[in-house]
């Protein structure tokens, strides 16, 4: 992507987009079921990949793809089935979809907004009419055509509704691929009518295999380990947002409660606030949440196996003391990743926003 291209909303900053990754790390019985499916020319002609987001699904959809578009001949009949999911980056169908020049291809995403210069917001019924028209065209050479909706949890109502009536009315010889961060958000009826395949997150192994793929190194790998979740997109989010550096920034203040240093949280507040910074705020709110997740655990028993920062251990066995203290943490998660999320919506200042989650916190210390 050069310097004049638009961001890719599915795409992780710093990251190979998915299409350009051609190894998938772990989700074994996930790629075994797939290869069963093409084994017996029993492809579902709709597959929702869900799971937490940057585990890999994505990955995984575009390996599909290429798999499909490559294994059919110029009769449109089916090659022999294939072993795995790996492709050799020269390879032809690999370079075109790639460039998304792959004629038998399609993506579905978030679009851009060309008078905004942002992204949409939504996945819209423009987009979905899109599919409409590339099935209306003869697939090439008569071969597989493959869509990817990514992720289909961005279509509003009216998207979702037209995608709907393609999964009840599929055409021949395509496949529907979409992938979902939450499912819960989809049409129950889409759901209903999609081969669910749920991908989990990765073990620290897998983890440090992608990543170094990715081009990042290991030595921070165990705070990213602990912040991520088993996330490799969420892993390279942190590295390129300063995600490690921001999580020290919010332990230094909760290491103030209960009698919290204003000083110090004034300016947090502030700088995830700032004007054009709504990805950092987003990336306060992560962290944040995963901070008081880690502090519930240690109220309950179970403290994490290592620091995040230096002196986390401390700050999360003096706020979590005591059992009786995990269930208002876990609470106070709940409520606040809620409050965040719904104050972003409404536009609530954020920097208000940021200042009532931690004086929130402090009325939870001093409990």
């Amino acid at each position: 992507m050069n310097d004049a291209s638009p961001p890719e909303s599915d795409r992780a900053e710093g990251a190979p987009h998915p299409r350009e990754t051609l190894r998938l790390f772990g989700h074994e019985d996930a790629v075994a079921e797939i290869l069963a499916s093409l084994g017996n020319d029993r492809m579902h002609h709709a597959w929702l990949l869900a799971g937490p987001r940057g585990v890999g699904k994505a990955t995984l959809a575009w390996a599909v793809a290429r798999i499909l578009l490559a294994r059919t001949g110029a009769a449109g009949k089916s090659g022999s089935a294939p072993k795995g999911l790996d492709m050799s980056a020269d390879h032809p169908v690999a370079r075109r979809v790639a460039a998304l020049s792959d004629p038998g291809c399609l993506l579905i995403r978030r679009a851009w907004d060309a008078d905004r210069k942002r992204l949409k917001n939504w996945i819209t019924v423009d987009e979905i009419r899109r599919v409409n028209r590339f099935l209306g065209l003869t697939a090439a050479d008569g071969g597989c055509r493959v869509v990817i909706v990514d992720a289909a949890d961005d279509m509003n109502l009216s998207a979702a509704n037209a995608l709907l009536k393609l999964l009840e009315e599929p055409p021949g010889s395509t496949v529907l691929i979409l992938v979902s961060h939450q499912p819960a958000r989809l049409l129950p009826t889409i759901r209903s009518r999609c081969r669910i395949m749920r991908l989990r997150e990765l073990d620290e192994t897998e983890m440090d295999l992608a990543l170094s793929e990715a081009g990042i190194a290991a030595a921070s790998a165990n705070g990213l380990h602990a912040l991520a979740n088993g996330s490799v997109g969420e892993a390279v989010r942190l590295v390129h947002e300063g995600g490690l550096e921001l999580y020290g920034e919010i332990m230094d203040v909760i290491a103030t409660a209960p009698s919290m240093d204003r000083a110090k949280l004034l300016k947090l507040a502030e700088r995830v606030s700032a004007r054009g910074a709504e990805r950092r705020f987003d990336l306060a709110a992560r962290l944040l949440d995963r901070a008081l997740a880690r502090l519930a655990r240690t109220a309950a028993g179970m403290p994490p196996e290592s620091d995040v920062t230096p002196g986390e251990s401390e700050t999360l066995a003096r706020l979590g003391a005591n059992m009786g203290r995990a269930h208002a943490w876990a609470e106070l998660q709940q409520e606040l990743s809620a409050r965040l999320t719904h104050g972003r919506e409404v536009n609530i200042d954020p920097a208000s926003l940021i200042m009532d989650a931690f004086l929130r916190i402090e009325a939870t210390a001093a409990l």
